[in-house]
């Protein structure tokens, strides 16, 4: 069965990929895993075999229909449209192949979910990047803050385009999320208001690019340097500006 282009469809087929995906998940008996995007099954079928309670959820309805021949447990319809609280009950560990256009909408309402143990995906390299990224270095943005606010991502390994059928344009990145125990005591709004207001002037200084929410004295009295540019300051500066923020 061939991709299908409106799904963004591009299935692994380098098995010695799949087996270093299936060490990274690790998955053991009786785990509840969710795989989002099965394809044709190149993961789904190692994941059975380790007798974890296995769900996927599938777009492409003849795909879908060839995994529910295998006895899958398969949720045929667009990720983005499901209630992943009510399909995720209890622990669960995530696990897929997303389709790029995709990946920051769904990582971010698996993010808002409470029973997440982990989360292995293949995506963009450039994505993986951006999560991964450290205050100074030029990927460092929005996504880098707001994500590592919610979970410690861990870019495992990259994957060459040949690695699928058909091959992609980009390459891509297998990335390991674990959601934090131990968030900011910050308010999630108060944060994203903060960090958004910020990366929308990157190239000036935080002096003005927050211009309208903190002045100058009060970043100063945050140890925050007010020449410093928004994609050099940390996780916790942002969280001390949004506090701050939240109290006035």
């Amino acid at each position: 069965m061939g991709a299908r282009k409106r799904f963004g469809q591009n299935f692994l087929t380098d098995q010695r990929v799949v087996q270093r995906i299936i060490t990274a998940v690790s998955p053991s008996t009786d785990q509840h895993i969710l795989e989002i995007g099965p394809g044709h099954g190149a993961l789904t079928s190692h994941l059975t075999s380790f007798g974890c309670h296995l769900q996927v959820i599938e777009i492409d309805r003849d795909l879908a229909q060839a995994l529910q021949a295998k006895n899958i447990d398969v949720i045929v319809g667009d990720v983005l449209k499901q209630d992943l609280a009510v399909i995720t009950t209890g622990p669960t560990r995530v696990v897929g192949n997303l389709p790029y256009n995709i990946s920051t909408p769904l990582l971010f309402r698996l993010f808002a979910l409470d029973n997440i143990v982990d989360m292995h995906f293949m995506l963009q390299k450039e994505v993986v990047d951006r999560l991964t990224a450290s205050p100074g270095n030029r990927d460092y943005g929005r996504l880098s803050v707001m994500a590592q606010y919610q979970c410690r991502p861990e870019k495992l390994f990259e994957v060459s385009p040949s690695a699928f059928t058909p091959s992609p344009k980009v390459i891509s990145a297998v990335i390991r999320m674990i959601p934090r125990s131990d968030k900011p005591d910050v308010a999630l709004p108060d944060l994203e208001k903060v960090v958004t207001t910020a990366f929308t002037q990157r190239r000036k200084t935080i002096r003005n690019a927050l211009s309208s929410l903190l002045d100058e004295n009060t970043l100063v009295s945050l140890n925050i340097d007010p020449g410093q540019r928004p994609d050099t300051l940390s996780l916790d500066e942002y969280v001390r500006c949004a506090k701050t923020i939240a109290e006035h």
